[in-house]
C-alpha cells in the first residue's frame, strides 16, 4: 500500500509580471478571486486531500504572502467585540498552526523543477509529496488533489493531473504519451514538453497538480537544464519512466482556470462569483444586462 501523502510544495517564487502593475507591491498569489486570495484556494484543496505540512518556495518580495498565514490578534479581537462571529470563522481558514508551514527561498528563477528541488531537504528519502501550482485553480465537487490522493492510495507510483486540450493548444503544455488508457487513470510511457501541435503524442495535457515519488528529487540532481536554461520538472518525471517506475496521468473531474493569465483570471472570477449564493442573483442580473447592451450595440 502506498504511503500517505502529507506534505505539499507550493512554488510561489514567480514575479507575476503578467499582472503588473498590481504585482509591483503584492505577490500574485495574494490577488483575490472574488474574496479569497489564489493561495487560499490552493491551501483549502491541499487540506481536503489530507496535507498536514505546507512548503512554500518563495523569493524576495513575498513578505505579504508569509504574513497572510499569521494570526491577526488585533483584527480577531475587534471582530469578537463586535460579535462578527461569521467573519471570525472565515479568518480561521487563513491561520496555520505553528510549525505546519515552511518557507524556502529560490534565489534564481531556474524553472519549476528547480523550485521543487529547493525543497529537497524537507522531504524524507522514502516520502511521496504533492506539488500544487496556485495559478491553476480548479472548481470541482471533490477537490482535485483529493481525487488524486484517493487514486494514488490504490496504485502508487507518480501521478500528474491531466486534462484534454484542443490539438492546437498542445504546444502550451507538457503532453502525455499514453501507454494504456484505463479511463480516469492513464499509464504513461513518455512526456513531451510543449510539442508542436502536429507532433503531440496525445491531447492529454499536464496541469499544476502532482503526486511525486521522492526519487523525482534525486532525478532533479541528475538531469541537466532543459528549455530556456531551466530545470524542467517534466524531465525529472520522464526519468522515472525511463528507469522503469510507474507514472500515471489522472483525468480529474472539474474545471480548471488558468489564473496565471488575465483572461483566465477574469473567467474564474465570473465562474466563482456565479457559484456564490450571496452574489449569484445580483451578479447574474448584471452579466445579463451587459450581454444585452453588447448585442444592442452590434
Amino acid at each position: 500500500m502506498a504511503r500517505k501523502v502529507t506534505k505539499a510544495i507550493f512554488p510561489v517564487a514567480g514575479l507575476g509580471t503578467r499582472f503588473l502593475p498590481a504585482t509591483k507591491s503584492i505577490p500574485k498569489e495574494i490577488m483575490t478571486l472574488v474574496d479569497r486570495p489564489l493561495i487560499q484556494y490552493a491551501i483549502d484543496e491541499a487540506r481536503a486531500a489530507g496535507i498536514k505540512e505546507f512548503i512554500f518556495v518563495t523569493s524576495r518580495g513575498k513578505g505579504a504572502l508569509e504574513d497572510y498565514f499569521d494570526h491577526a490578534p488585533e483584527l480577531e479581537s475587534s471582530l469578537r467585540k463586535k460579535g462578527k462571529d461569521q467573519l471570525l470563522e472565515v479568518l480561521k481558514s487563513t491561520n496555520m498552526e505553528s510549525g505546519a508551514i515552511a518557507y524556502i527561498r529560490q534565489h534564481k528563477a531556474l524553472g519549476l523543477g528547480h523550485a521543487v528541488w529547493c525543497a529537497r531537504r524537507l522531504i524524507a528519502p522514502n516520502e511521496p509529496f504533492a506539488v500544487i501550482l496556485p495559478d491553476d485553480v480548479i472548481a470541482a465537487e471533490k477537490p482535485c488533489l483529493q481525487q488524486m490522493t484517493e487514486a494514488y492510495d490504490e496504485i502508487g507510483g507518480s501521478m500528474v493531473a491531466a486534462m484534454e486540450v484542443p490539438p492546437e493548444r498542445a504546444s502550451s503544455y507538457g503532453v502525455l504519451d499514453i501507454r494504456e488508457d484505463m479511463g480516469s487513470i492513464v499509464s504513461v510511457k513518455g512526456m513531451v514538453e510543449k510539442p508542436k501541435s502536429n507532433e503531440a503524442p496525445s491531447n492529454l495535457a499536464v496541469i499544476g497538480r502532482y503526486i511525486l515519488s521522492p526519487k523525482v528529487l534525486q532525478n532533479l540532481n541528475k538531469i541537466k537544464s532543459g528549455a530556456g536554461g531551466e530545470l524542467q520538472l517534466t524531465d525529472a518525471i520522464a526519468l522515472e519512466i525511463a528507469e522503469g517506475r510507474d507514472v500515471y496521468g489522472y483525468r480529474f473531474r472539474g474545471q480548471r482556470f488558468d489564473c496565471g493569465s488575465k483572461a483566465g483570471f477574469l473567467q474564474a472570477t465570473v465562474a466563482f462569483g456565479l457559484a456564490r449564493p450571496d452574489l449569484q442573483t445580483e451578479f447574474a442580473d448584471y452579466l445579463r444586462q451587459m450581454v444585452s447592451l453588447q448585442k444592442a450595440a452590434q
